[in-house]
C-alpha cells in the first residue's frame, strides 16, 4: 500500500455502513407493515361474519381492534352481502397512506 491510501478502507466503511443499516431497517419496516395487512384482512373478515350474524357493532370493531390494532370504517349492506370496511396504520417512520382492507360475508338473515 502507498502512504496516501491509509485509511481509505475505513472511510468507506463508514460512508457504506449507514446506507446498508438503513436499508435493513426499510426492509424490516415493509416486512412488519404486510404482516399487518395480512392481520387486518383476517380481522375484518372476521369482524365480516359477526357483522353478518347481527352482532353488536362495538364487537365488531372489538375484534379488528384486536386482531390487527386497527379501526373499523363503516360497516355496509349489499344485497344478500354484508361489508366491513377498516384501516390501519403502517406504522412506519414514512409518509405512507394507512392500510385498507374490505371483506364481505353473506347475511344471516338480517
Amino acid at each position: 500500500m502507498r502512504g496516501d491510501d491509509r485509511g481509505s478502507a475505513t472511510a468507506e466503511f463508514a460512508v457504506v455502513v449507514p446506507a446498508i443499516v438503513l436499508v435493513i431497517a426499510l426492509t424490516a419496516g415493509c416486512l412488519a407493515a404486510a404482516g399487518r395487512q395480512v392481520r387486518l384482512e383476517q380481522g375484518v373478515a372476521q369482524a365480516a361474519r359477526l357483522a353478518a350474524r347481527g352482532e353488536p357493532a362495538d364487537r365488531v370493531a372489538g375484534i379488528v381492534a384486536a386482531v390487527a390494532g386497527g379501526a373499523v370504517d363503516g360497516v355496509s349492506d349489499d344485497g344478500d352481502l354484508v361489508c366491513v370496511s377498516a384501516s390501519a396504520p403502517t406504522r412506519l417512520p414514512l409518509p405512507v397512506p394507512p392500510l385498507r382492507a374490505r371483506s364481505c360475508a353473506l347475511s344471516g338473515g338480517r
